[in-house]
């Protein structure tokens, strides 16, 4: 990948450093799992003390779609299905996960999750992710 396109991502709402208003999330890979932590704080919440559901949603498309990304693939989220299972609450760090759970041409199924320090999982989600450049 050039060097245009890695300074570009750098601007990424979700995970780039250069933008001011973004989530900034670090990711790492343990097994065949690809995780990142937050913290959503009173700019993040939709209702009263309650992580908004984009910010759910995007914590989700995040890990799911970039850990296709970090295998070396330029990819983007075809579809997005995402279960609200609980309320996400603000100023508790949480933890993303993400893993791919099938593989066929150019489209990988994966699957996420958002869990709390005592292992409650408040969404989850799936999506497919398509490859646009296949190497």
């Amino acid at each position: 990948m050039d060097t245009t396109q890695n300074a570009q991502n750098e601007w990424c709402f979700a995970c780039g450093r250069l933008n001011p208003c973004g989530l900034k999330l670090q990711f790492e890979e343990e097994g065949d799992t690809y995780i990142s932590h937050f913290t959503g704080e009173m700019q993040h919440q939709g209702y009263d003390g309650i992580l908004h559901g984009g910010i759910i949603s995007t914590l989700l498309d995040e890990i799911m779609a970039r850990y296709i990304y970090a295998k070396g693939l330029t990819a983007v989220t075809a579809r997005l299905e995402v279960r609200y299972l609980k309320p996400t609450p603000i100023g508790v760090p949480l933890l993303i996960k993400g893993r791919i759970t099938k593989s066929r041409g150019r489209i990988y199924e994966t699957a996420g999750s958002i869990e709390l320090p005592d292992g409650t999982i408040t969404a989850e989600g799936s999506a497919k992710v398509f490859v646009t450049d296949p190497s």
